[in-house]
């Protein structure tokens, strides 16, 4: 399955370090690539150096308009799932988003565009509560996919985390110069 987030709009200053979480989960839970508005370009930065650590190839692209993007993807075949407390549960969706084969989901900081709902092929709400869309973002990642995202292997890692009952276990890839 190819996954794709966009991320629409930032609440100025107080949403950097949301943002970065929304690209972080993304990143983490199996998505190739994420779209931004609207951001402090500091982000792209952060996951650039998180990939240099921790291997993959996770990309972030700054676009100037939700829309075009959204319905390029459409265009592109990719089914649209806009994150939303007032869609239908993700217990009820989430057979049906696993045998998509392309999808964008949508996440939005303040308020979003009625549009959106529109041009969704889905409105998933993850409860029916107040709530992060950082979490919001990963349940959904996490059901569509069944756990089996953190089965990835990240390429070019210099870093890997071994589980382990208690403590740290980092592997530390060996690196010349």
């Amino acid at each position: 399955m190819e996954i794709e987030v966009v991320r629409i709009g930032q609440r100025l200053v107080r949403d950097d370090r949301v943002t970065t979480h929304v690209a972080l989960v993304s990143r983490g839970f199996g998505a190739e690539r994420i779209f931004m508005t609207e951001v402090n370009p500091e982000i792209k930065d952060t996951i650039e150096k998180i990939n240099n650590t921790w291997g993959g190839d996770f990309k972030i692209e700054f676009i100037e308009k939700w829309k075009t993007i959204v319905k390029k993807k459409k265009d592109e075949g990719f089914k649209i799932i806009h994150l939303s407390m007032y869609g239908e549960s993700i217990d009820d969706v989430q057979i049906n988003l696993r045998n998509e084969e392309k999808i964008v989901i949508v996440v939005g900081a303040e308020k979003v565009p009625r549009e959106i709902y529109e041009l969704a092929d889905y409105n998933v709400a993850v409860g029916s509560q107040p709530h992060s869309e950082i979490s919001a973002l990963a349940i959904v990642l996490d059901r569509i996919q069944k756990g089996e995202q953190f089965k990835k292997e990240f390429s070019h890692a210099k870093r890997k985390i071994i589980p382990t009952k208690n403590g740290k276990n980092v592997q530390v890839k060996e690196t010349r110069d």
